[in-house]
């Protein structure tokens, strides 16, 4: 890795682990101290390795940095001179073990702090927002580009989600095994809607929201490796987000258009992750309880199955209507009237579809463009039109385009 790419690829890797300390550490009283400690040590990074030289090992540079100035920044305070000072007196060892950066530490601290961002008074907007923000290291720019709006609306959100944290005087620690439980759902709602906005956003930067999706993965690692969230459903919505993420590289074309799946390119799925995707899902069977990230993980299997047989199809709509039968939602079923064609043919599917009327969704006309070609070329080109409306990027505009100029041909 050359030295200009250094600094980039290790704040993608090491804010988030020195950030989820620090906040841990100072509290969210002051949260803008440890996001200035952490973005410092970096600053310095940047200041002195083009003239040094970068150091043997750049983590532990950092790690050390980082230290210093929290030590600093814990000197000045008014908090550390009334409560620390005396003991530190006393204990000069105090401070040191107070910003442990161990693995252990850095991994405790980013779950204890999943589920301070998951507070219930929080909204649901926010949680993400401040999951992008606090545990995986992106940039205002960054998150603005994930949700398709300005930085200026992010910054609100984020300062608002952060000065409900303070009002409601949350502490960054492993909640109470009852509360641990009744907080994953919501914890896992977070993951879910995260990874979502890596997998389904229109964003043109596609390297960020394939960015999205591991840290969303990563995430729910945390909490499948820790005993006390290591449950059932956690492992389905980890199988989930795997088998999704095997598909990542065939979904976009070259520009970063949207490939729908029958178009798909199956040499590019990762067999590694289909693998991975299926071992979570087995442990995912303990229990009685059928969630739906088990229904949607058990469709997603099937969808990494290379075979186009009758017998895949049914299972899909069959697992559909069990998940729209305890969680309807649009996109689902968008997705079973697709799945429908396969089973009975494209007009009951077309029929099926547009009885949804999703008039403000790319996907809606693209899939009844798709399900009207070689039925009825008009029809398909009036659906592609109305798509090509409500596309966001020109690699979408260019793929819409593109089917027009098909139809064309047609008419």
């Amino acid at each position: 890795m050359q030295q200009q790419e250094i600094i980039p690829h290790l704040f993608r890797t090491e804010y988030r682990k020195i950030v989820a300390v620090l906040y841990r550490r100072f509290g969210f009283e002051q949260m803008e101290t440890a996001e200035d400690i952490a973005s410092d040590t970096f600053a310095t990074a940047a200041q002195n390795w083009p003239i040094n030289g970068v150091p043997p090992n750049p983590t532990a540079w950092l790690y050390a940095v980082a230290k210093n100035k929290a030590k600093t920044a814990m000197q000045r305070s008014n908090l550390f001179e009334g409560k620390i000072s005396p003991d530190l007196q006393k204990n000069t060892i105090l401070i040191e073990d107070e910003i442990d950066l161990s693995p252990q530490s850095i991994n405790d601290s980013q779950l204890q702090m999943i589920f301070a961002i998951c507070y219930p008074a929080i909204p649901v907007e926010a949680q993400v927002g401040l999951a992008l923000r606090i545990l995986c290291g992106f940039g205002i720019d960054e998150i603005a580009d994930a949700f398709l709006t300005n930085k200026e609306t992010i910054g609100k959100r984020l300062y608002r989600g952060k000065e409900k944290l303070r009002q409601q005087n949350i502490r960054i620690e492993m909640p109470s095994a009852n509360q641990t439980e009744a907080r994953l759902d919501t914890v896992l709602l977070t993951i879910y809607l995260l990874f979502n906005e890596g997998y389904y956003s229109l964003s043109h930067n596609t390297v960020v929201n394939k960015d999205i999706c591991f840290e969303a993965i990563r995430l729910c690692t945390m909490l499948v490796e820790n005993p006390l969230t290591n449950k059932p459903v956690v492992n389905a919505l980890l199988a989930l987000m795997y088998f999704h993420a095997s598909r990542l590289d065939a979904r976009t074309d070259k520009n970063g258009a949207h490939i729908l799946y029958d178009e798909q390119d199956t040499a590019l799925w990762d067999n590694d992750l289909i693998s991975r995707g299926a071992l979570y899902l087995h442990r995912s069977a303990n229990g009685n309880n059928l969630s739906k990230y088990h229904i949607e993980a058990m469709i997603a299997y099937w969808r990494t199955q290379k075979t186009d047989s009758k017998e895949k199809w049914e299972a899909v709509l069959a697992l559909y209507d069990k998940l729209l039968a305890i969680a309807y939602s649009p996109v689902a079923a968008l997705n079973r009237s697709y799945v429908l064609s396969k089973t009975a043919g494209k007009e009951q599917a077309i029929a099926d579809a547009e009885k949804l009327n999703l008039h403000n969704n790319l996907f809606y006309f693209m899939l009844i463009g798709y399900l009207y070609t070689d039925v009825d070329t008009k029809q398909a080109l009036f659906n592609y039109q109305q798509a090509l409306k409500l596309a966001k990027t020109k690699a979408d505009m260019d793929l819409i385009n593109k089917k027009i100029s098909c139809l064309g041909t047609q008419l």
